[in-house]
């Protein structure tokens, strides 16, 4: 009865078919143990080496030799399938190396980071001093590939977007940004071929009234990052972050008579010696939504202009209190001269993701340049033969994306500033008056 309810092929099978499964486990069971051992293999002799299920290493052709004893050789074609045996071989182990490498390498890198990051934070609380970054750290950010990025980002913002797609892309960008349309020449966003253009539009007549009465107004819209005085060697960045006048501004090669030390050079490059002036800085820093033209701050005289090519490290207000002497690091255009009170400069401070600067005055200048894999430090002179007269609220150029002005100039030492840190500010309105 039993037979006709189980199935008699599932449970009685022959001697036979007993016999060829266990083969066949037995087959697979030695496959594995040759295939098991990578670094016992990897240590063996590759001319020791026979592939074991290789039916043709078997039959070996003997030949006598001179000596009357018998030499086997073997078939080229043997050679051949051991050597490409032997290079997948290799090429196995290589490829486990490296995905080890690869997976783990990261998280070593990353782990010891942060090591880093709380050992330098550690010795910043306790010798009570502004959480800026160590030298490692200033060395790892600037050994990102930023200029490239930058370069990526100029070819992009240039290329063209269809009609139909403008609406929709800029609006995004107005939206997230902030960016008051209303105020430009032309408000269709149907009007700017590609983003570039639309990050430099002009705006309409009247909308950035310049206050005649100011000494000085500001040259672009953007936030105050700092302003103060600059009369020592070291002038402070962002609060409790200085960087060094002279690297910022090169040596004063155009002071004659005398080698200027560092801690002399803020009192050298004054035009007046009797202490009645001082020397001052504004630090503006455009944002992405703001308008990205600049113009002169004061009716002044450009005499020389100096190329810093150098990183372009992102100059956001976060950055700029982190990392020291970022405006010295940074590719920065920098105009010399003078206006009626004494030195006067004007520089332009590249950064992350800004394409390129240009200027109306000094068309030949071409910025974030490819310099190669390792960024020089230098700078390119050049002395204005046509002495630049720029007014009050002239255009001096403009950025393809947000990034910071710098104003170092001298003045009476009753100059007061009417400005505050992290002001908002647009171009025209007064930065300070002489009381």
């Amino acid at each position: 009865m039993v037979s006709y309810f189980i199935p008699r092929g599932r449970f009685l099978m022959k001697a036979g078919n007993w016999r060829q499964v266990h083969q066949k486990h037995q087959q697979q069971a030695q496959q594995q143990s040759v295939r098991w051992p990578l670094i016992k293999s990897f240590r063996q002799s590759f001319s020791q080496k026979v592939a074991p299920n290789d039916t043709k290493v078997e039959a070996l052709i003997k030949t006598p030799n001179q000596f009357g004893k018998q030499q086997t050789r073997t078939p080229p074609s043997v050679n051949s399938k051991r050597q490409q045996d032997l290079q997948k071989q290799r090429l196995n182990i290589w490829l486990r190396w490296t995905g080890l490498l690869l997976k783990w390498a990261p998280v070593g890198i990353c782990v010891f980071g942060a090591i880093e990051w709380q050992l330098h934070k550690q010795s910043v609380v306790r010798d009570q001093l502004p959480h800026t970054a160590s030298e490692f750290q200033s060395k790892v950010y600037c050994s990102l590939p930023l200029r490239l990025l930058s370069r990526a980002w100029g070819w992009l913002a240039a290329c063209y977007i269809p009609e139909n797609l403008r609406p929709f892309i800029y609006g995004m960008y107005s939206n997230a940004f902030g960016v008051n349309i209303e105020e430009a020449l032309y408000p269709d966003f149907r009007h700017y071929n590609s983003l570039s253009e639309f990050f430099t539009r002009p705006l309409k007549d009247g909308v950035r009234p310049i206050d005649g009465a100011a000494p000085l107004v500001s040259p672009a819209d953007g936030k105050v990052l700092h302003f103060g005085a600059a009369s020592k060697s070291l002038i402070e960045q962002v609060k409790g972050v200085n960087y060094s006048l002279i690297d910022f501004l090169g040596p004063a090669s155009w002071v004659e008579g005398k080698t200027i030390k560092e801690e002399d050079y803020a009192e050298s490059i004054k035009h007046k010696k009797d202490g009645t002036t001082n020397l001052y800085q504004c630090v503006i820093y455009l944002a992405p939504g703001d308008y990205h033209r600049f113009h002169s701050p004061t009716e002044w005289q450009a005499e020389l202009r100096r190329h810093f090519t150098g990183e372009l490290l992102s100059v956001s207000p976060k950055i700029a209190t982190w990392l020291p002497g970022l405006f010295c690091l940074n590719e920065r255009a920098l105009y010399l001269g003078q206006w009626k009170y004494g030195f006067f400069s004007y520089t332009a401070v590249g950064a992350t993701n800004v394409g390129s600067m240009q200027f109306v005055m000094d068309e030949q200048l071409k910025t974030n340049r490819w310099v190669g894999w390792k960024t020089r430090r230098g700078y390119e002179e050049l002395a204005l033969d046509e002495k630049k007269i720029l007014k009050k609220g002239d255009l001096v150029g403009l950025f393809n994306m947000g990034s910071t002005i710098v104003l170092l100039f001298e003045a009476p030492s009753n100059f007061q500033f009417n400005i505050e840190a992290g002001q908002k500010i647009k171009v025209g309105e007064p930065l300070g008056h002489i009381i």
